[in-house]
């Protein structure tokens, strides 16, 4: 099951004797308030009308009490299309009508996760194991991801060698262990598995760059920077170690990268806006090297807010933060 930074996701939907009786003409009772839910279904229910794949997989739901896989089906469809509270809604009640199935087990908790939520993903899925005992990777590395993000790291970390027991060849379980590993500030053994992680699949972009952050927070910076840029380019590699070295507070190291990076694509958002952040940290004016494209330099300036995000953050001081819910794997 794999599971970027940049490193987890389902279910539906006598007589007796014979009495005179007076015809009573009923009182409507006062219309009452829907409820969030009650109004997010109908919405949901509203915006599916139209849609031929909903039609066809609420119609298989119907004509098959007994069937799994539609219930699956109608479950991402409705997370795909922006209501995955429907989604976990979906899926809940699937899992309380077949509680055997480790299929839908594994959906409701990635609905959970992904609704942050993964106390209750947690609290379900042990409940789950404990009278349904599993052998698959997949239960032991989702139970370490929510206790990653729930800060457990310490408990989330024999879950992550469990999977890895189960299936020593997943790179996605290497690279989620490093990065328990790296949160325990246990950065060596992290390292570690993230090479692991690219040995087995050399074109994982969350490997590379985990592997990157944690090189360049130990000064390894030229190895870093190759890492970004197999995951990326040039331009973008050199920024993600100034925002490395801003971090650090070493700022003339970080001018010299985003100089680099400018030289590669001098309207990069994010180097521009670094840029612009150290000459506040250490009050030295920018100098811009696209002063003769003032239109350009305006253009992005003014969309800094809206593209910039600001320097790589610190793992350490972040929630886990998953890749695609699909695959599990955090970065």
């Amino acid at each position: 099951m794999r599971l970027w930074l940049t490193l987890v996701t389902m279910a539906v939907f006598s007589t007796s004797c014979v009495r005179q009786t007076v015809a009573v003409k009923a009182v409507p009772a006062p219309a009452q308030p829907q409820t969030v839910w009650e109004r997010q279904i109908r919405n949901a229910t509203d915006a599916g009308e139209g849609d031929y794949q909903l039609r066809v997989l609420r119609e298989k739901v119907a004509a098959d009490a007994e069937s799994i896989p539609p219930r699956l089906e109608l479950a991402k469809a409705y997370h795909e299309r922006g209501y995955p509270d429907v989604a976990l809604e979906i899926c809940r009640s699937a899992a309380e009508r077949f509680p055997a199935s480790g299929d839908l087990q594994l959906a409701l908790v990635r609905e959970l996760y992904a609704m942050h939520r993964p106390a209750q993903a947690v609290e379900g899925l042990e409940a789950f194991l404990r009278q349904h005992p599993q052998t698959a990777p997949d239960y032991f590395s989702w139970l370490g991801i929510l206790r990653d993000a729930l800060g457990q790291w310490a408990q989330g970390e024999p879950e992550h060698r469990r999977a890895l027991e189960l299936n020593p060849a997943a790179d996605s379980l290497h690279n989620n262990l490093g990065y328990n590993l790296w949160m325990q500030q246990k950065n060596q053994a992290a390292v570690g598995e993230f090479r692991e992680a690219l040995r087995i699949n050399p074109r994982s972009e969350v490997a590379h760059n985990n592997l990157a952050l944690a090189l360049a927070k130990q000064d390894v910076n030229a190895e870093a920077v190759a890492n970004w840029q197999s995951a990326a380019d040039a331009a973008v590699a050199h920024n993600n170690l100034a925002a490395v070295m801003i971090e650090k507070g070493n700022y003339p190291a970080a001018r010299r990268e985003l100089e680099l990076s400018l030289s590669y694509n001098k309207y990069l958002p994010a180097a521009l806006k670094n840029l612009e952040l150290v000459s506040r940290l250490d009050g030295n004016p920018a100098q811009f090297s696209v002063k003769s494209d003032q239109t350009g330099w305006e253009r992005w300036k003014a969309g800094f807010k809206r593209l910039f995000v600001g320097p790589l953050d610190d793992p350490r001081s972040d929630p886990a933060k998953p890749g695609s819910p699909a695959t599990g794997e955090q970065r």
